[in-house]
């Protein structure tokens, strides 16, 4: 279970009268997220991907606490709030597939989001890419990325900070980006740019994967992220692409201003939607759940992030401070690992 401390202040961004505390709403999203995404840890990717249903086991990939918006309006309710593949029309959904519109007295938001998957990029060695700048010293924001074992794939995604434990200097990024979903063994190299990006096995390694934390498929995850020791700390730098270097680390908020710097979409700027969201994700090795997940929106509609993003560092827009590891989306929300989270997992603080 996540760590409550990581999300003090929800209350005072809700402004409407309820009769039900932040307590109440999130042991209903506890229940309601045990009850939907457990089912989506079973199914398969062909199931997933077929053709949208109304069943919630398919439909919902996400069981999180926001406001309520009705009508593109702020409400100022605090409400459970399921996130959907496709917000279908109540005339579509049979009476047992219909999602309470209360749940002891609490009121609920259903959200379209489409489905949610980690935010590597990845092609075949056949394909023409966009290639992406080597960069030295390398600095967070950039493409990295390991080079596949069997030579099947080309991959990238984002150096998303510089942190530091007593025995090195270390590469922070995803799991997904940095050991190929808990695949690859310590020790394989890592190559600024990825290989996707034209990045040089030869003259290109910049660090060696150093530990991970596992995807746990039967049960629910709180992170995704990896370190690779960087192998020369004159050839790397803490300041963060267009943004500098991070101030420090900070709690994610409801409403709170965001922004990163990513290898795909570069600088973006967002809104946190939700700091206590579970989600279901999909992955090349199975799909996972991930439990208060933070939730991100682009600013006026636009896109925060894309594939090869995953690993970005998202920083609040007026301190930069630290909230949170970007590592997975859809089309219009933006998925990550609270950042004092990941950093406690890998037992790593901030450069």
């Amino acid at each position: 279970m996540a760590d409550n401390s990581s999300f003090q202040g929800t209350e005072r961004h809700f402004t409407a009268t309820a009769a039900h505390s932040v307590e109440d709403v999130r042991r209903a999203k506890r229940e309601w997220s045990s009850r939907l995404l457990r089912n989506a840890r079973r199914a398969s990717p062909r199931a997933l991907f077929a053709a949208v249903s109304s069943n919630p086991d398919l439909n919902v990939v996400g069981v999180g606490v926001g406001e309520k918006i009705t009508g593109n309006r702020h409400t100022g309710v605090m409400a459970l709030r399921f996130l959907v593949r496709a917000k279908l029309p109540e005339s579509r959904i049979v009476a047992t597939h219909m999602l309470p519109r209360l749940i002891d007295g609490i009121p609920t938001d259903v959200e379209e989001v489409g489905i949610f998957r980690k935010f590597a990029a990845a092609t075949t060695p056949s394909a023409v890419v966009n290639p992406q700048t080597r960069i030295r010293p390398a600095q967070p924001g950039c493409s990295i990325g390991f080079a596949d074992p069997t030579g099947q794939f080309l991959m990238a995604g984002t150096f998303g900070a510089l942190v530091r434990d007593p025995a090195g200097t270390y590469i922070l990024s995803n799991n997904h980006v940095l050991a190929d979903e808990g695949q690859l063994p310590a020790g394989s190299p890592i190559f600024q740019p990825g290989l996707l990006d034209n990045g040089n096995p030869a003259t290109d390694g910049i660090a060696r994967l150093a530990r991970f934390i596992p995807l746990q498929a039967n049960a629910a995850n709180t992170v995704d992220c990896a370190i690779a020791e960087v192998i020369d700390p004159a050839q790397v730098s803490k300041a963060i692409l267009e943004m500098g270097p991070p101030a420090g680390v900070a709690a994610a908020q409801i409403h709170m201003a965001v922004q990163k710097s990513g290898r795909t979409t570069g600088f973006t700027a967002g809104q946190v939607a939700s700091i206590d969201t579970d989600v279901s994700v999909q992955y090349e090795t199975g799909t996972f759940t991930f439990e208060s997940q933070i939730v991100v929106v682009g600013m006026n509609g636009s896109q925060f992030s894309d594939n090869g993003d995953s690993g970005s560092l998202i920083v609040e827009r007026n301190s930069n401070a630290a909230v949170g590891l970007l590592f997975a989306g859809s089309a219009s929300h933006t998925l990550a690992n609270h950042i004092s989270q990941v950093l406690a997992a890998l037992n790593v603080t901030l450069a």
